[in-house]
This record gives structure tokens, C-alpha cells and sequence, in this order.
């Protein structure tokens, strides 16, 4: 059995770890469509045209908390041949910044591409117009803003206006959004913005599509860390489930039961150790833990048990 360093090893090997799945093909594809090829079909690290040769296109990419659009996204762009090759990194990503408005977010990105302190005084337009400068200065073809939907809290019609922009002109790149449904109904609100933006909606995972695939990721994992699998039949619809169908939920539930495994030196990753971490996690009692309850698909994983304790009715006057 592993001690306790070479279990912390093991653990940050398992949280580095990527797992391939359909899922990235998905983005891909969606990816690679805006890119521009030569004539022997091979990609350019310059976006295809489109309106006439006016404008780009963009990818907004739509899942739920938890569902590893980050992770996906990032690993694409990180491994993308044209976009992060030899002839350099063709792409620029930020997180939306707080507070979340358009001078703010135009701030983090120019500070991502290594350009000095902005100064107080000047106009988010401004900025932009620098921004798109620069972008185009250092080759950069793709512009990558996760949580996106944080980002039109305060000033949506800018925004939106900026999103427009970004995709016309000399300086035109491929914008990708990526955040929850609030972003899908936002942009959806804007006919334009829409139809310039294709839509990659990352379903949850359901154990008659994703089961089976699933469980040979739990069985490289357990590899990884010396485990054997573990040999419960309805472990993973109830790891789909409290994980909220959410991929990344999964992985990261996962990962807690292996070091809870790991901890108790065990040789097989039993369910158990799926309730110790998401009892920690959840902070529920046995009978509402997913991994320990017989009638366990009945239990709400997002409910308020505030919800249910009683309330105390008002007395009746006697008669």
C-alpha cells in the first residue's frame, strides 16, 4: 500500500489526468470548421471568411457547473495542432474577471497578452480598439472567455455589440464563449450575435450512453493508484446521479473516493468510499446519501433540507 506521500503523488497524477471522450471530438469539430485550409486540406492558423469574405465565426460552448467544459476546452486548444503548434500559440483565453464588465474583461485579456498596467482614465472602447491591435500583432486568430455568462451581468448591450465586432474587420478572430444555459439564453436574445456563433451543448451523462465508457475511466484510475475496481453493479448510476449527470462532478467524485480509498489503504475502490467523500462534500446524513440509500433516486442532491423540517401550525380556538 501506497504511504502517505506516494499517495499524494498518486492523487495529483489522477487530478492531471484528461480523459479523451466523445465529447472533445464534438468541440473539434466545431473548432476546426472556422479554420481556414490550403488546397491540400491541411489547417492554416488564419480563420476561414465568411459574409464575403467579411467576418468570422465563433463556438459557444453550454454546460451546466461542474461539467468540464473548462478542462474540455482548454485541452483542445492546448494540444490543437494550428493553434498551439510549431509556428507559436495562436490563441488568447481569460476568465471573466470581477467585477465583471466590459472594461474589466477587456483589462484581463490585454494584461493575458503581456501588455502593461492599464491606466484608470481610459474608455473600455478604447481598450478594445488596443485589444484587437494587439490580437492581431502577435497572430492571435482565437479568443477563448470561459464563464462567459458572468459577463453580461452589467453591461449586456455593449457586450454584445463588442461580440459583433470582434468577428468583421482586418482584425477579426474566432471568438469562443463557453458558460452555463443563462449564456445560451443571452445570446440567444440577439439575432445577430447568434447567427454568428454555432452551439455546442454538452448533454449530461446518462448511464445507457455514458456507462460503460465511464466505467473504463474508473478502471484506469484505479489502475493508476494500485486499486481494484470496484464491483457494485449500480455504482455508477448513483455516481451519475449525485454528481448531477454533470461530467466533471464524476471525475472529481472519483478522484475524492480514491483518496478516501487510498487513506484506509484498501485494496479495491468499494462504494463505500464513494459515500465517506460525498457525505464531506454534501454534508448530508446517511439516509440522504446517494452511495448509502436504498431509495436513493429518489434523494434531490440540490435540495434545501431547510425545505423540510416542520412547521408548526397555529392552534384552533376552541369551539
Amino acid at each position: 500500500m501506497p504511504n502517505p506521500a506516494e499517495a499524494a503523488q498518486i492523487l495529483q497524477k489522477l487530478r492531471k489526468l484528461r480523459v479523451d471522450t466523445s465529447r472533445d471530438a464534438g468541440f473539434i469539430t466545431h473548432l476546426n470548421r472556422l479554420l481556414l485550409r490550403d488546397e491540400a486540406g491541411n489547417l492554416l492558423p488564419e480563420p476561414l471568411r465568411f459574409s464575403a469574405g467579411r467576418e468570422t465565426r465563433g463556438v459557444m460552448v453550454v454546460d451546466g457547473a461542474g461539467g468540464g467544459k473548462t478542462t474540455l476546452i482548454s485541452r483542445a486548444l492546448e494540444r490543437h495542432p494550428v493553434l498551439s503548434g510549431v509556428t507559436g500559440r495562436h490563441y488568447l483565453d481569460a476568465s471573466v474577471p470581477s467585477p465583471a464588465t466590459f472594461k474589466s474583461m477587456i483589462g484581463a485579456l490585454l494584461q493575458r497578452s503581456g501588455y502593461p498596467v492599464i491606466t484608470s482614465n481610459r474608455e473600455g472602447w478604447s481598450l478594445w480598439e488596443t485589444l484587437r491591435g494587439r490580437l492581431k500583432d502577435q497572430g492571435i486568430i482565437v479568443l477563448w472567455i470561459d464563464e462567459a455568462h458572468d459577463l453580461f451581468c452589467a453591461d449586456r448591450h455593449l457586450i454584445l455589440r463588442a461580440l459583433k465586432s470582434m468577428m468583421q474587420g482586418d482584425e477579426a478572430v474566432i471568438p469562443i464563449l463557453s458558460g452555463t444555459e443563462r449564456l445560451h439564453e443571452i445570446v440567444r436574445s440577439d439575432p445577430q450575435v447568434q447567427r454568428r456563433l454555432s452551439t455546442l451543448i454538452l448533454k449530461p451523462v446518462s448511464e445507457a450512453t455514458d456507462g460503460a465508457e465511464f466505467f473504463a475511466v474508473m478502471r484506469e484510475y484505479c489502475r493508476i493508484a494500485g486499486l481494484e475496481p470496484p464491483l457494485d453493479s449500480d455504482l455508477i448510476p448513483r455516481l451519475f446521479h449525485g454528481a448531477r449527470y454533470r461530467f466533471g462532478r464524476c471525475i472529481e467524485t472519483l478522484v475524492g473516493a480514491i483518496e478516501f480509498a487510498l487513506e484506509a489503504q484498501a485494496s479495491r475502490l468499494d462504494i463505500v468510499y464513494f459515500a465517506e467523500f460525498w457525505a464531506m462534500q454534501e454534508g448530508c446524513p446517511p439516509g440522504s446519501n446517494v452511495f448509502l440509500a436504498p431509495d436513493w433516486p429518489q434523494i434531490n442532491p440540490d435540495r434545501d433540507e431547510a425545505d423540510d423540517m416542520p412547521v408548526r401550525g397555529r392552534s384552533r380556538r376552541r369551539a
